[in-house]
């Protein structure tokens, strides 16, 4: 099995789905002035998000039933035809409608990517796996939004899109002959896919994401309502049981991960707005102050790969909501006037490197603790926590933002309760994250006998 074949190629369709995601983000105000619907906006969003959900749920039970191979290759031909279709996109809706095609495919595509990590890498070599997952991000992080403005501005914004679909093929041809020998995690195959609670899931999301974005009270409090009754059975169906309680062992790493995102991609969107509305920064001073985060997150990616085993999951994932925490803390600096904005950079580069401690070590405990037959359940759920918790932070930081008193003094109040909430949520994360499960023998021997190792040599 040529394993570095498929380290490449998912490294490939992860920075694929990175330069796409980061680019729409740049030439979605073009595209909804060209094509009118300026009200769908937010789909464009939203609509991949939801399909996210869905599509991570079908892949991973898939997976443990057929293998990685089949999920994945549907989810790269979905992917590439969402892009096609909103490349050639006559109308804003049907933009939203390709969206949604893109996340159901990036949903299948990352969540078989996790199990084909967890069926052909040990536990010794998945830390290094998922630190090259997180350096696929690099790239994109640095160069998507400016060149994706370049192309806009130059050729047209659909070759944005149109630009990306020979991409996933060269990844299908690295990738796809090391999945298909990967097997399934099972040969039991009854039962039905949960599709319904997925669907479920993903309507309650909407729901309650659209609610938290109104501004109207008697919009805001059925919706909410609604969406909390439909979707949390609905994930605690497709999680395991325990984790809205952050029950010890695999539970509280699936919730450590949606307070994770919760607490880091909530404060991401209000920094931004923070350094655009309250410091005056132009989009290119914003981009500067937030970049050292993507640089940082995979440096702490890097460093849990290099100490697993030497320091125990439990003890780095503490660490990493620790300085998620820490980082949140200090860039709400940003809201005095008086304080440079460079200390925000600085704080977010912490946040950044907490993340890229804590996210990574989320994942190969989750795939450590899961058995043969259930990786792809595991994945999947880890996938929902993971969407669910940028999806709320966001809408409630959101939400939070739009019921402050109009005039700057109220917006600087309401941020800065922003910021508060989400150190709350990280400081949540820290408690949930101290109930991990005790690191594997085999992990914690090859640790000892790596520290002992290194002892001689510096010794000798």
């Amino acid at each position: 099995m040529d394993r570095r074949r498929l380290s490449i190629g998912l490294m490939l369709i992860i920075s694929v789905i990175a330069f796409e995601a980061l680019s729409v983000a740049t030439i979605a105000p073009q595209v909804a002035r060209e094509l009118g619907g300026l009200e769908l906006y937010g789909w464009t969003f939203a609509a991949f998000m939801l399909a996210n959900l869905v599509s991570v749920v079908l892949a991973g039970h898939t997976s443990d039933r057929h293998g990685p191979a089949p999920a994945f290759t549907v989810g790269l031909v979905v992917f590439v035809a969402g892009l096609l279709v909103c490349g050639l996109a006559p109308t804003m809706p049907v933009l939203v409608l390709g969206r949604a095609v893109q996340g159901l495919g990036a949903g299948a595509m990352v969540a078989t990517a996790y199990v084909a990590i967890g069926r052909a890498y040990d536990e010794h070599e998945r830390p290094h796996q998922f630190a090259l997952l997180s350096t696929a991000w690099v790239i994109p992080g640095l160069a998507a939004p400016a060149l994706a403005g370049v192309i806009a501005e130059g050729i047209g914004w659909r070759f944005v899109f149109l630009g990306l679909t020979f991409l996933p093929a060269i990844a299908a041809a690295l990738s796809l002959p090391v999945m298909r020998t990967l097997g399934a995690g099972t040969s039991v195959t009854e039962g039905v896919l949960p599709v319904s609670a997925a669907i479920r899931l993903a309507a309650g999301a909407g729901l309650l994401v659209g609610g938290l974005g109104s501004d109207r009270l008697e919009v805001i409090a059925p919706l909410v309502v609604f969406g909390v009754a439909i979707g949390v059975p609905a994930y605690r169906h497709l999680t395991p049981s325990g984790t809205l309680r952050g029950r010890s062992g695999m539970p509280a790493a699936i919730a450590t991960r949606g307070l994770e995102t919760f607490a880091f991609f909530g404060a991401d969107a209000f920094l931004a707005l923070t350094l655009a509305s309250v410091r005056g920064l132009s989009a290119v001073g914003v981009g500067l102050v937030l970049t050292p985060a993507t640089l940082t997150w995979t440096a702490g990616s890097w460093l849990q790969a290099r100490r697993a085993g030497r320091w125990t999951r439990r003890a780095m994932a503490t660490a990493g909501m620790a300085l998620v925490a820490l980082g949140i803390m200090l860039a709400a600096s940003a809201l005095f006037q008086d304080i440079p904005v460079w200390v925000a950079g600085i704080a977010w580069g912490v946040a950044g490197f907490g993340m890229g401690l804590s996210y990574s070590t989320t994942s190969t405990t989750v795939l450590s603790e899961a058995d043969a037959s259930s990786q792809g359940a595991a994945a999947a759920a880890l996938q929902l926590s993971d969407g669910l918790g940028q999806a709320l932070g966001t809408g409630l930081g959101g939400a939070i933002v739009a019921s402050a008193v109009s005039g700057a003094a109220g917006r600087r109040d309401a941020l800065a309760v922003v910021f508060s909430f989400m150190v709350v949520v990280a400081l949540i994360g820290i408690i949930t994250s101290r109930r991990f499960p005790p690191d594997p023998p085999t992990i914690r021997r090859r640790g000892v006998s790596e520290a002992s190792g290194m002892e001689a040599e510096q010794s000798g």
